[in-house]
């Protein structure tokens, strides 16, 4: 590796974890002038309130990472252009696209780093920050799919309930029914549905049954009845962010099995699987657009550089932001929503560099 590109890639990695380590405490200082009042409300325990910072951390740095480095890439490479070093390196016969090779090692570290904590490290930190904030800050809070719950259980087993209570336990107008050659051959039904954590089995409460037979049904009648199924109600109606939660491996299976069951959310879970791969993508993406935009030196300076950066920085957000909400609420597959900011970015992110090029 030569000199000019151990100068870059110490630049790159120094100015990201500056920015980094300058937001993030700001970050932290915002969330709790603003939830302050709530966790001394419900006396939060010292040591949950800095383990939930620690995972804020982690958390928000992995969602934000790109723009933070999009924005450190734009300011060491505008101080690099208005200290007429990018002239004297290119003026010595270096080519625009070997000045940028520095840049693409330092992002596909960043990225691939980016990507193993999204695979392994920030589904747990994720997990104990939504557990924090809905036990402590978001209380009362229904964070279930809870009513209208319809899942194929089976391939021929489908469940149906009307309402789902997660304090309790509690499923109402509890339907169970399973088919034969596309013929039903039983059906329970139930008023209420409720699982005992104790003893891993539910109760079912105006129990009835109906056996389909070829002449003649059976009935079953029971004022209560105790069963076990092959299902439990944490698996019945998953927790919204649940999809944050999981390991790559797991979630994946995950996305398989409720899209069998008919889960509304499931879109919500895929943009969650498309995000890990598109996040660390967007790294270079936006290290391209930040090199091609600063490294001409301009009239106004740094600033001019920055405004441009940061403007293109809240595009990305709002394009991000809009195409997810696109992907979880409506039609719009949930795979070309992720992927449309790197896409479109990325065709600006082309222009620009040809642009700089010449």
């Amino acid at each position: 590796m030569k000199i000019i590109d151990k100068y870059i890639l110490k630049r790159y990695f120094a100015t990201f974890l500056v920015m980094l380590f300058m937001f993030i405490p700001i970050g932290i200082v915002i969330d709790v002038s603003e939830k302050i009042n709530k966790i001394l409300m419900n006396k939060v325990p010292t040591n949950e309130v800095i383990a939930h910072y620690g995972n804020f951390i982690i958390y928000w740095s992995n969602i934000l990472f790109p723009i933070f480095l999009f924005l450190s890439v734009i300011w060491f490479t505008s101080k690099l252009a208005n200290n007429s070093e990018i002239i004297a390196i290119l003026s010595s016969g270096i080519s625009f696209s070997r000045f940028l090779r520095p840049y693409m090692i330092g992002a596909a570290i960043i990225s691939l780093f980016a990507m193993l904590m999204g695979f392994f490290i920030v589904p747990k930190a994720s997990k104990e920050f939504n557990e924090f904030w809905y036990k402590y800050l978001k209380t009362n809070v229904e964070i279930r799919e809870s009513s209208n719950v319809f899942r194929q259980i089976e391939p021929n087993t489908y469940l149906y309930v009307s309402g789902f209570n997660s304090q309790t336990k509690t499923a109402f107008n509890f339907q169970l029914e399973t088919f034969k050659d596309q013929k039903m051959v039983s059906k329970i039904t139930a008023t209420r549905l409720r699982y005992n954590e104790k003893t891993s089995n539910f109760t079912m409460f105006d129990y009835k049954k109906r056996t389909v037979g070829k002449d003649n049904d059976r009935l079953e009648y029971a004022e209560k009845k105790d069963t076990v199924f092959t299902f439990d109600l944490d698996d019945l109606t998953p927790v919204i962010y649940i999809a944050e939660t999981l390991p790559i491996d797991k979630l994946r299976k995950f996305i398989a099995k409720e899209e069998l069951r008919g889960n509304a959310f499931v879109n919500v879970y895929k943009v969650q699987y498309y995000k890990k791969f598109s996040l660390p993508i967007a790294a270079f993406v936006l290290t391209i657009i930040a090199v091609s935009v600063s490294s001409i030196k301009r009239r106004g300076g740094m600033g001019v550089n920055l405004a441009i950066g940061i403007l293109v920085g809240f595009s990305y957000v709002f394009f991000d932001k809009v195409f997810t909400t696109l992907a979880e609420k409506s039609s719009v597959n949930p795979l070309l929503a992720v992927w449309f900011p790197n896409i479109f970015f990325g065709l600006i992110a082309i222009y620009l560099l040809r642009n700089a090029k010449r």
